[in-house]
């Protein structure tokens, strides 16, 4: 449907890949922005998480924001696998948006 919101739950990393970050955003594409300048406070700042290695599209706000709340509950080992059965090199997706 035209106008509807796109939400996308994301995981941002370091350039060491030794954090990980989920969040989840209807703009994906200023939120990495947000990030990569530094804007965002917080954890992202503080651990330079400015690389884009996951991004899912979800329809509707409450699925996404569910999905969310589950990748922030998985384990380290949990997310790699996701990370890398989309992005087995662990690029930056974020020049692909």
């Amino acid at each position: 449907m035209k106008g509807e919101k796109i939400y996308t739950v994301y995981i941002m990393t370091n350039p060491s890949h030794s954090v990980l970050y989920v969040g989840m955003t209807s703009n994906i594409e200023r939120r990495v922005q947000e990030h990569k300048k530094g804007l965002m406070g917080g954890f992202t700042k503080k651990y330079n998480c400015r690389k884009l290695v996951f991004a899912e599209q979800i329809s509707d706000a409450y699925t996404a924001t569910e999905h969310e709340r589950q990748l922030k509950n998985w384990n380290r080992k949990k997310k790699e696998w996701l990370i890398e059965s989309i992005n087995p090199e662990w690029e930056d997706l974020s020049l692909n948006i």
